[in-house]
């Protein structure tokens, strides 16, 4: 802290102190959104909300490719968004868990109501 900073509200101050998170958490919640901050990434996750879907069900309704979808399922995966399930030769998609709906929701909701 640079010694010309004067603090106003110490309580307050001091009770967010306890409560800040490392770096490494911001960094990880940083990734966490930079991996959501693309278009595509993000509309598979929006429509993985509805339920699980395979790769060529996902890339019709994307109208992309095959290849292109698994590439973006590939980063959403990795970072622990998205799961799998094996179904004989097939692979079904859906998030990886309620908390990414309940984010893609509250942010939706906050776009709408402008």
């Amino acid at each position: 802290m640079e010694k010309d900073t004067t603090i106003h509200n110490t309580k307050l101050v001091q009770e967010i102190q306890k409560k800040m998170h490392s770096y490494n958490i911001i960094t990880d919640l940083s990734d966490f959104f930079k991996i959501m901050g693309d278009s595509t990434r993000l509309q598979l996750l929006m429509i993985l909300g509805y339920g699980e879907l395979c790769v060529s069900d996902l890339a019709f309704l994307l109208n992309m490719s095959i290849s292109a979808v698994s590439h973006q399922l590939k980063s959403l995966r990795t970072a622990k968004l998205v799961k799998i399930r094996r179904d004989g030769k097939n692979i079904y998609y859906s998030l990886d868990d309620e908390h990414i709906k309940s984010i893609l929701e509250v942010s939706l909701e906050h776009i709408l109501e402008k």
